[in-house]
């Protein structure tokens, strides 16, 4: 018998659940066991997974006191959101009247 935590984070909460399951046990049926434990609450219980941050299948057999993540979808491209900021920075830099840089030559 083994003892999996499986998690479920949201910006402003968290949710964790553990779980008692056979050593066998997929993370697929310890998200199942925290499903029947959670009742009602709005989880994406189909959406990726992963263990302690490393991406992983449904199949995989996590070991004794492995936490079973449940990640949510990205609002944006966590790259095309740093580009939008470098773009947006740029901009208020030339508005405000950007000093030459210490290549140039004026």
């Amino acid at each position: 018998m083994k003892r999996c935590t499986v998690a479920y984070a949201l910006p402003e909460r968290q949710w964790l659940w553990e779980v008692d399951a056979p050593d066998s046990a997929t993370v697929g049926e310890i998200i199942g066991r925290a499903r029947d434990m959670a009742e009602t609450l709005e989880i994406p219980w189909d959406g990726p997974v992963g263990i302690f941050g490393v991406s992983c299948e449904r199949s995989a057999v996590p070991r004794h006191g492995d936490r079973i993540e449940i990640y949510r979808s990205l609002n944006a491209d966590p790259k095309e959101s740093r580009r939008e900021r470098v773009k947006a920075g740029r901009a208020a830099r030339d508005r405000a009247g950007r000093p030459p840089s210490r290549g140039s030559r004026s």
